[in-house]
């Protein structure tokens, strides 16, 4: 009787892994594990692009505008708290003429109180070349007053998809009376 009892036991804790296993293996799954090939992805590489982005807050027609700020009481001399919306043109050049190579969408605010800081969240479009109709994305912290500012590059679309990397901002020119601003960028990216 003890070993009927053992054998019943053992049969019944086979027959619950039995039917543990074919539950969890017809379970839909949100994941799974690709090969970069299955993708149609190939070598990666490192590309350099170099811009210049014109923020243009003046005038009749603006590339960036502002589209929130704090509350009157708000006594800061960094603007703490505006938000701006931009489209700005992404040139060759520095000069406002040059050919135009794309667009930088977005928004940035003023995101330090003691400090000009501001937070980047744009991509950039791009509209000529090989990488017409690729983005790339932007998010990180623009210490204005510095020579040369470094922000990373999260990510990107169509010839930069997976891309990660990193965008130097240099000021160009920036006018005192109107605000508007040309800034170099130079862009080092990882992508396939």
């Amino acid at each position: 009787m003890a070993n009927s009892k053992s054998l019943i036991a053992i049969f019944t804790i086979i027959v619950l892994n039995l039917l543990f296993s074919l539950a969890v293996a017809k379970s839909p799954t949100f994941y799974g594990n690709l090969s970069p090939k299955s993708l149609g992805l190939k070598k990666e590489k490192l590309s350099h692009l170099h811009f210049f982005f014109h923020d243009i807050v003046s005038g009749p027609n603006p590339t960036a505008v502002r589209v929130a700020e704090a509350a009157s009481t708000n006594s800061s001399s960094t603007l703490f708290g505006f938000i701006a919306m931009i489209d700005d043109p992404l040139t060759v050049g520095p000069e406002p003429g040059s050919k135009l190579v794309g667009k930088a969408q977005g928004v940035y605010g003023s995101a330090a109180q003691y400090e000009l800081d501001l937070l980047m969240v744009m991509n950039f479009v791009f509209t000529e070349g090989k990488y017409n109709g690729s983005t790339l994305s932007l998010l990180g912290r623009n210490a204005v007053f510095s020579t040369v500012r470094e922000m990373p590059i999260i990510g990107g679309s169509r010839a930069f998809r997976f891309a990660r990397g990193y965008a130097q901002a240099k000021t160009h020119t920036f006018d005192t009376k109107t605000g508007d601003a040309v800034v170099e960028y130079n862009v080092y990216v990882f992508h396939y």
